[in-house]
């Protein structure tokens, strides 16, 4: 289960922790040379001057002249707010724009700087693009902080953008996949199986279904909050009961190697598969992986398929483009549609008037 937070913690800035008489700051990887090479900076014995130590520290990066000075601030303040995946990703991509435009002036930046930057490391377009995101809300905070009057770039920059994925997978390929046979009476290729039953009828993320808990399945349906929108919008769904779906869910309770943990999918040892402090599931991952390859020894299939993929059919398998846009919690029915809906579009014939 997750760590209870300490009562003491609560209201306190984003990584900062009371404990032994003290409050500290949790570091983020890859920052600590900003923090005396500590995971954990001991920030003041008091509140007073624990704030008083923060405030010295971004006082550093406050009144940024420079971009790297910028991307100090927002890797202190910014990125913390984010889920630890995101976060990672973010102090990657600070560290390498510091290496680039660390000491230039907040007023050098031009259009062509970042397309230079993106063909540079055009061997890594994805990697590149995410920099340049990075970058860009940057310079949205850097007008926020009265850096600067107008950001540099945004509306005038056009990279070419990632291709969405298009794999559709077929219903028969779900099928083959219900059919492979399980060497154990519980877990493994049954748990993998009530999985995908679940997620074709729900269509959440890998992670909000792996977090599921008995207290979230009540009367009225599954109460799922998004943990993607959890610190954002916030926004909370139910999705309603159907005999599939009350069917699908008793499959996964029965099979799960442990009957009295709380998850409705969990390891042997009666934990969660989601690692909250790093934001993955590796173990279920692997599980996936080895799962894909009995598929693809013992049935029909020829092309593997990513889980993913799964939440991309209950989309497009959705009878409109509304409700797909509410299974997956989207705010904007555009990434539904762009990313998502994968079969062809049907569209009636013309006519002629003659």
């Amino acid at each position: 289960m997750p760590r209870k937070r300490n009562k003491e913690n609560v209201g306190l800035p984003a990584r900062w922790v009371s404990e032994h008489g003290a409050y500290y700051y949790q570091v983020p990887q890859g920052l600590e040379d900003r923090w005396d090479g500590k995971r954990k900076f001991r920030l003041g014995a008091s509140l007073p001057e624990a704030y008083a130590e923060w405030a010295r520290r971004l006082g550093q990066v406050d009144g940024a002249k420079t971009i790297g000075a910028l991307l100090d601030r927002y890797a202190l303040e910014v990125v913390p707010t984010k889920n630890v995946r995101t976060q990672v990703e973010n102090n990657r991509a600070v560290r390498n724009l510091k290496a680039v435009f660390g000491d230039a002036p907040l007023t050098w930046l031009r259009p062509q700087h970042v397309y230079q930057y993106a063909d540079k490391r055009r061997a890594k377009p994805v990697a590149a693009n995410r920099a340049i995101d990075v970058l860009s809300h940057a310079f949205t905070k850097a007008v926020e902080w009265g850096y600067i009057d107008r950001h540099p770039f945004k509306g005038e920059v056009r990279l070419a953008g990632e291709k969405p994925r298009d794999r559709y997978v077929e219903d028969w390929e779900v099928i083959e996949c219900l059919s492979i046979e399980s060497k154990r009476k519980k877990g493994s290729v049954l748990v993998l199986q009530a999985y995908i039953r679940l997620k074709l009828l729900t269509g959440l993320r890998r992670g909000d279904i792996l977090r599921l808990t008995s207290a979230d399945l009540k009367e009225d349906g599954i109460h799922v909050t998004p943990r993607k929108t959890e610190h954002s919008t916030g926004k909370r769904m139910i999705i309603e009961w159907s005999p599939e779906l009350q069917q699908a869910v008793a499959t996964a309770r029965e099979v799960r190697p442990v009957d009295i943990a709380p998850w409705l999918f969990c390891t042997r040892k009666g934990e969660c598969y989601y690692d909250e402090a790093k934001g993955t599931a590796s173990g279920w991952d692997s599980m996936w992986q080895r799962f894909m390859e009995r598929v693809l020894a013992e049935t029909k299939m020829t092309e593997r398929f990513t889980e993913h993929d799964l939440r991309a059919k209950c989309a497009s398998d959705a009878e409109t483009l509304e409700h797909a846009r509410a299974l997956l919690s989207h705010a904007d029915s555009q990434i539904t549609q762009r990313v998502y809906r994968r079969l062809p579009e049907r569209v009636q014939p013309g006519k002629i008037r003659v």
